[in-house]
């Protein structure tokens, strides 16, 4: 027999918040924990579509309970039960504090500086942070033409910190953007006309010291250095680090490694799976749970 919600949600507190093992979860469940796991439970949090929607929805059910979710459509503090498909879709209005439009979250949330996290995608991403939604190749006469920014920009430079959801391949990992959408820790400098770090371009205004303070990819987790380099900080179960470094389009810092990725637990994927997602709009398959499980959920 099915449960209803309200059945589901005193289930939760019995689920184990132990470690699942390799083969009880599938990838996009692995990066959408890793992602919940940057919100902080004071957070103001501005989330584009997709997994980004899907980690701090999960992060509002476990670690973070108290952080405020923003859509830039002008949705803000909604109490969503399953992920909305867009950030547009009126889902993510349930029980909001307010309903605006775009003036409201980037005129007055984003640009006034009460946003702590930014959560992003992006097509390709330098090794200084720097992500490019616009092109490949000649911006005039370019092999591929992306969506554009849609608020990535505002988002990526504005937001007090940044995490990023990329797929790494090595054209997709790279030096040197061929486009720059978002800057991150060194930017283009227009007075010099040379690149630079970020906190000296911007230097004596707000947003010097904003920008991205991780990135998740199929592959890994990724850091920051004190001079703006991305490093690796984890890499994900079944994956080695020379794996990781072949995707990548560049020498990879990875001294800094401090193991595999944390697999999401029991009780993560049971909110992911029943709570967050349960309609399959962004993770890709339902994975069955161990039995010892399964028999806690059917009680």
């Amino acid at each position: 027999m099915a449960k209803s919600m309200e059945q589901l949600m005193e289930v939760i507190d019995r689920i184990p918040n132990e470690s699942a093992k390799p083969g009880e979860y599938i990838l996009p469940e692995l990066m959408a924990i890793a992602v919940a796991h940057e919100v902080r439970n004071d957070d103001i949090v501005f989330a584009g579509t997709g997994l980004p929607m899907v980690g701090i929805m999960a992060a509002n059910f476990t670690n973070a309970p108290k952080a405020t979710l923003i859509y830039e459509s002008g949705i803000c503090d909604g109490k969503t039960m399953h992920v909305p498909m867009s950030v547009c879709d009126q889902r993510a209005a349930n029980q909001s504090s307010t309903l605006g439009g775009l003036v409201d979250t980037f005129g007055y949330y984003l640009q006034q500086g009460f946003v702590t996290l930014g959560f992003l995608g992006g097509a390709a991403i330098d090794k200084y942070g720097g992500v490019n939604v616009t092109s490949i190749g000649d911006y005039y006469k370019p092999s591929h033409r992306f969506t554009g920014s849609g608020g990535n920009a505002d988002i990526g430079t504005m937001a007090k910190r940044v995490a990023y959801i990329i797929l790494q391949e090595k054209r997709r990992f790279l030096e040197r953007n061929d486009y720059t959408t978002t800057p991150g820790w060194w930017c283009w400098d227009h007075k010099t006309k040379e690149w630079k770090p970020k906190r000296e371009v911007w230097k004596n205004t707000p947003f010097a010291d904003c920008g991205p303070s991780a990135v998740v990819t199929n592959m890994g987790v990724y850091r920051f250095d004190k001079n703006g380099i991305i490093y690796l900080e984890t890499y994900h179960p079944g994956v080695t680090v020379e794996k990781v470094k072949e995707g990548c389009g560049f020498e990879l810092n990875v001294s800094k490694v401090k193991g595999e990725t944390t697999h999401p637990t029991y009780r993560e994927l049971f909110v992911l799976r029943e709570f967050v997602d349960p309609e399959l709009i962004f993770l890709p398959q339902k994975t069955e749970y161990p039995a010892a499980i399964q028999a806690i959920i059917d009680k």
